[in-house]
């Protein structure tokens, strides 16, 4: 799943290596969804 930078339209779809377009804008850049999950590091 993907999001559109400018308007945040969700995607969910295979990219061509040419580039893709929002449909509903037509920006260029995507964020992907990443669930929301705490890390814990541990100090070394």
């Amino acid at each position: 799943m993907y999001r559109c930078g400018r308007c945040g339209e969700k995607l969910a779809s295979e990219f061509s290596p040419i580039g893709i377009q929002c449909s509903k804008c037509g920006f260029k850049v995507f964020y992907k969804e990443r669930p929301n999950r705490k890390k814990v590091l541990k100090a070394v």
